[in-house]
């Protein structure tokens, strides 16, 4: 186990059996630190299952929102904690950073990536696209792939690309890792809403070693 590490998680690692990402609002800079460091603070004090693999806390650059991305083996070992340890989790929190607005976690699966060669991204930028089930969703991310490109050929400062589905086909997560601020928020939007597309960095996370 490695605590804090500061560093973009590794999407593709292939223990990775589903994928939960949940939106935060908290409003500020300064709640959005603090709801973090309670996140971080409260996992550390938690028993690990052996089928969380990683948690990884974003904030928002307009200050508004936390994203919570988070890697277990399997769907089943992660109902289970919510069951028996994540009330008590959450309670934790929500005393440090009281009226946070949680509108829900979503399960995703990876469906493809595209990986630039030299160094990894600073800035991620992600945004969902509503689907109408899962063929709709997989025809969603080919378009998706195809509008980026292949390396060498992507757009410039575009370091990942991660293409996710939710579980019952309803979203499409388009996960990209930017070498930095500028490159990501000069970029066009492959054919989404502006609205949709939020940039983020990395503030805290937690990240068990490979077996």
């Amino acid at each position: 186990m490695n605590p804090d590490r500061i560093v973009l998680p590794e999407i593709t690692r292939t223990d990775v059996g589903t994928i939960l990402v949940s939106p935060w609002l908290v409003g500020t800079p300064e709640r959005q630190r603090a709801a973090v460091d309670a996140t971080i603070e409260e996992w550390k004090a938690a028993p690990w299952p052996e089928a969380f693999l990683s948690l990884n806390c974003f904030v928002s650059l307009d200050g508004e929102a936390v994203l919570n991305y988070a890697q277990w083996t399997d769907d089943e070992a992660h109902r289970e904690f919510v069951r028996t340890y994540r009330p008590t989790l959450v309670r934790g929190i929500d005393e440090a950073v009281p009226g946070i607005e949680r509108p829900g976690l979503v399960r995703y699966r990876l469906r493809g990536s595209i990986v630039a060669d030299g160094p990894g991204g600073e800035v991620v930028a992600a945004f969902v696209s509503e689907a109408d089930g899962p063929e709709h969703a997989e025809r969603l991310v080919a378009e998706a792939q195809a509008r980026l490109g292949t390396p060498p050929d992507l757009p410039l400062g575009l370091r990942a690309a991660h293409f996710h589905i939710s579980t019952d086909g309803s979203r499409v997560l388009v996960y990209e890792e930017w070498a930095d601020e500028r490159s990501a928020a000069t970029s066009p939007n492959h054919g989404q809403p502006a609205a949709a597309r939020n940039l983020y960095r990395l503030r805290r996370s937690l990240t068990r070693h490979h077996l």
